[in-house]
């Protein structure tokens, strides 16, 4: 005789149902939680919440933080959920201001999270937690001076030379030849990063099996399973954690964890000097040791090849995608292509041909298209924040409890035509001198605002433009037969990124004459 009735298989249906019944009740107990606060709120479905189509990839964050933005046009935030979590979507600027900057204590870390045991993945500056952010970003932030910057670029100099001479060799003199633009600037930057930060050799544009290249794709290759775990890490820390998922993957963690753990044991033992990112990190170990500095965090172990980690991943692969969306939107606009070239071999023509870092940093025109460019492909198209004590918003009577998770769709406010019209429209001279003036505070933030404001924003456009000063000077672009026109994101990607993670362009020595 069964437990309930007569029948097994009838036990097991009113069991099964009964816990149906039950986490159905329990995924849906905060649906109401914004509109009792007076918040308006999308209409969530159960267990999923509003994130049903991010969940399963079909719909890209940034994209799905956008759209959230433009239906709640006219209001300061917008409430919805993350499988059964109330979250807010600010918009209003003012309140943007507050999160990221006025107000910055209450919002002081991303709700994101890797597992706290995936050290790596934790650790490291981008989602460390207070007070140990704190510390950690005053240590590291002399590595970013102009003046470290000054002398990281000879060394930079060296990698935009191999550039040339990768794309001298496929001899395009006269003829047309698709290449995959975004490959070319990853091997680029990442061979940057690898001798500034590292002292190390990559050579990825002369050796197409280098490993750093072939970790680095692993670690942003976005298939089923590997977009889900970056999609989990900003959304689902809880899962994260239960699942033991790697922020960089299985196979690149061990890789990062090797090659850098090496790196600085094999600098300590030779007490060589580069005034690199090596020599930073050694310094802190020494003086530091295995010292909590604050929630868990040593200068030590994991800890410390963390900050060389996230270095090297952030270092390539936002520089990289601004380099290939820039070339995108110029072969599209050749009138803006031409400009930029002339703009190029004048100040080359100036120079001498030499490269130097004042002139790469002082072409206004580079600047501006570089900023469309951010606009238009912010790399992180959101901003993640956490509620670290119970916060009334000013001017409301809304009082967000602690805990509760904050997002900013950058996407969003760099695509308001109240802030730029005809956002669709690739137009550098919003950003002119003039024109920059009308722009107001907190509405464009491509690496951030704030504390937490990228800390390697200066090179990272430090790298952007001297890598199209190099193609540009002596290359011009098109469209291919493989172009995607108009450009089509991955829907699995949790950065911006286009549908194959490939940006196909037709390059072409330019006529000398």
């Amino acid at each position: 005789m069964a437990l309930i009735t007569a029948y097994w298989g009838l036990d097991g249906l009113i069991v099964l149902t009964a816990l149906i019944a039950a986490a159905y009740f329990y995924m849906t107990r905060k649906f109401n939680y914004w509109k009792k606060r007076g918040v308006l709120e999308m209409p969530p479905i159960p267990f999923f919440g509003n994130f049903s189509d991010c969940v399963f990839l079909k719909k890209s964050p940034g994209h799905f933080m956008k759209e959230f933005y433009d239906q709640a046009k006219g209001m300061p935030y917008i409430g919805f959920y993350i499988l059964d979590r109330p979250c807010l979507l600010i918009r209003d600027r003012e309140l943007v201001k507050n999160v990221l900057i006025k107000d910055f204590n209450y919002f002081a870390d991303r709700y994101g999270s890797p597992d706290t045991k995936d050290r790596l993945g934790y650790a490291n500056l981008f989602f460390l937690k207070n007070p140990a952010w704190k510390v950690l970003r005053t240590k590291l932030t002399p590595f970013f001076t102009s003046g470290k910057l000054k002398k990281m670029f000879e060394l930079m100099l060296e990698c935009g030379n191999n550039l040339e001479i990768y794309l001298d060799s496929l001899k395009l003199e006269g003829k047309e030849k698709e290449l995959d633009a975004k490959e070319i600037a990853a091997k680029f930057t990442t061979d940057i990063i690898g001798s500034i930060a590292y002292g190390l050799q990559v050579n990825s544009l002369n050796n197409p099996n280098a490993e750093f290249r072939e970790y680095g794709k692993k670690i942003f290759y976005f298939n089923f399973i590997r977009g889900f775990e970056l999609i989990a890490t900003f959304f689902f820390p809880s899962i994260v954690r239960l699942a033991k998922m790697k922020a960089f993957g299985k196979e690149a963690t061990v890789f990062l964890r090797k090659v850098f753990w090496d790196t600085i044991l094999q600098r300590m033992a030779s007490g060589q000097k580069r005034n690199d990112l090596i020599d930073i990190l050694v310094e802190l170990k020494k003086s530091y040791g295995d010292k909590d500095v604050g929630g868990g965090f040593k200068f030590d172990g994991d800890d410390l090849v963390a900050q060389a980690a996230i270095f090297f991943t952030a270092g390539y692969e936002g520089s990289s995608s601004m380099i290939s969306f820039t070339l995108y939107e110029i072969a599209l606009h050749r009138e803006i292509q031409d400009r930029l070239r002339k703009e190029i071999l004048d100040a080359l023509n100036e120079s001498g041909g030499k490269i130097t870092y004042d002139m790469v940093t002082s072409l206004p025109y580079l600047d501006m298209v570089v900023s469309e460019t951010l606009r238009m492909y912010p790399t992180l198209p959101f901003l993640d924040r956490v509620v670290m004590d119970t916060y009334k918003v000013p001017n409301t009577d809304l009082v967000l409890e602690k805990g509760t998770p904050i997002y900013i769709s950058m996407s969003g406010m760099h695509y308001d035509p109240e802030y730029f019209p005809d956002p669709n429209k690739f137009d550098p001279e919003r950003f002119s001198e003039e024109n920059k003036c009308n722009i107001p505070p907190c509405v464009y933030f491509p690496f951030g605002d704030g504390p937490h404001i990228c800390i390697g924003a200066r090179l990272g456009l430090l790298q952007i433009k001297l890598g199209l000063i190099k193609i540009l000077s002596k290359y011009e672009v098109e469209p291919s037969a493989q172009t995607l026109i108009p450009m089509i994101m991955n829907p699995k990607a949790l950065l911006t990124s286009s549908l194959t993670g490939q940006i196909h362009l037709n390059f072409r020595r330019v006529n000398a004459n």
